[in-house]
């Protein structure tokens, strides 16, 4: 999709990889109208990934005319979008939300500039992230399945096989990101893990590999990522909604990785994401389950525990609050996963925003940073395991 201004030669361009975006009207640069697209399939609306070319020097003023209506609202409370010269390095630029339309101003000095909800993970890096991981003697990729459209469902294990313990005994460790595609730092924070995970010379890793084997599944939803969704596949299933009861026509992605975990087993998950009204990171335990027992609790403590000594970019003082007793979603995987095999499991929400404990006035929260927290989270891993 191209839209072109006849006075100043603007064009709009989303018609790439995890591109969205509807132009209304772009006849003048300094009133540039935009409506953020829905979901292929679904309502929800609330991700933007696009390029403005022509701009180079002209102060630019963007209206996203309907983020009032989006999905979560609040949610641009406190943003500032996302944009990049060069397709490596994002910033964030003046935005502000009168909670109907939300308005971002830049002047760019370049003549393409893109812009996005997030720093965006494309299909070519999570395919370069699979394989860069599959080189290292410590993993082996497996195939699951495919997509709704045909796409791989791809499975990275991780261990020491020479180590002292034996295969058997060695605690079974699922991480699994991106159901909601739009949460692009999800992925951002898996490969930060993978990298640290299989780095031979660190002391945390060799420990943890000795004693576990690592199940990764980098993005649970790469239909939806390459459509430019927020929170569904390619037939509108929101993947983190589905893991009671998975179907091979509308969640196939939910049904081969929980096949896969019946196989093998789980003694603690990981299900990583992004928030978007909340600017911080924190977790959500499985609380609300009737399995939920005592020794699930301790745990849960002795993780976020050593997550906050370890990191201060984690906290346990903002989060969604804690269900009560049979309250938990048992579509959820988190509550899945806990109930059927007994075990840890947390989601983890990083901000779209920024982490209002540790603030980046010029990044906000970006890809760099959910890397490198991704990274951290195998302290409290060894602390728990």
């Amino acid at each position: 999709m191209k839209h072109t201004s006849p006075s100043v030669q603007l064009h709009i361009s989303s018609q790439f990889d995890s591109g969205a975006i509807e132009v209304l009207s772009l006849t003048d640069h300094r009133n540039i109208q935009l409506n953020i697209r829905k979901d292929n399939a679904a309502e929800f609306a609330q991700w933007f990934h696009f390029a403005l070319h022509g701009a180079a020097g002209l102060p630019i003023i963007m209206k996203f005319m309907n983020a009032g209506a989006c999905a979560y609202p609040k949610g641009w409370e406190g943003y500032r979008v996302v944009a990049s010269q060069d397709r490596q390095h994002w910033f964030r630029i003046d935005t502000q939300f009168d909670g109907k339309v939300m308005t971002a101003r830049m002047t760019p000095d370049s003549q393409c500039v893109y812009f996005a909800y997030f720093e965006p993970y494309s299909h070519e890096q999570h395919l370069d992230l699979l394989s860069s991981a599959a080189l290292s003697p410590l993993v082996s990729m497996e195939r699951l399945g495919s997509t709704v459209e045909g796409r791989d469902m791809t499975l990275l294990r991780i261990t020491d096989s020479h180590s002292a313990t034996p295969m058997a005994q060695k605690k079974k460790v699922w991480v699994i990101a991106r159901q909601h595609p739009g949460e692009t730092m999800a992925e951002w924070f898996t490969e930060g893990f993978l990298e640290r995970l299989v780095d031979q010379d660190d002391s945390v890793s060799r420990e943890l590999l000795n004693k576990c084997v690592f199940y990764v599944v980098p993005n649970m939803n790469p239909d939806g990522a390459v459509r430019g969704n927020l929170r569904t596949n390619a037939v509108g299933a929101n993947l983190n909604r589905e893991w009671a009861e998975p179907t091979a026509e509308r969640s196939p992605e939910v049904l081969v990785v929980r096949q896969k975990m019946k196989a093998t087993g789980v003694d603690l998950c990981l299900d990583v994401h992004g928030d978007e009204g909340l600017p911080y990171n924190f977790v959500v335990g499985s609380e609300g389950n009737p399995g939920y027992t005592p020794h699930v609790a301790d745990l849960e403590n002795a993780f976020k525990s050593s997550w906050m000594a370890s990191c201060p970019d984690f906290q346990d003082e903002f989060n969604y609050g804690r269900k009560g007793p049979g309250e938990g979603n048992p579509t959820l995987a988190t509550n899945w996963i806990a109930q059927h095999f007994n075990c840890l499991a947390f989601t983890i929400e990083m901000p779209f925003k920024d982490n209002a404990k540790l603030p980046d006035l010029a990044a906000g929260w970006s890809g760099e940073r959910s890397r490198k927290l991704g990274a951290s989270v195998l302290q409290p891993l060894m602390a728990v395991l």
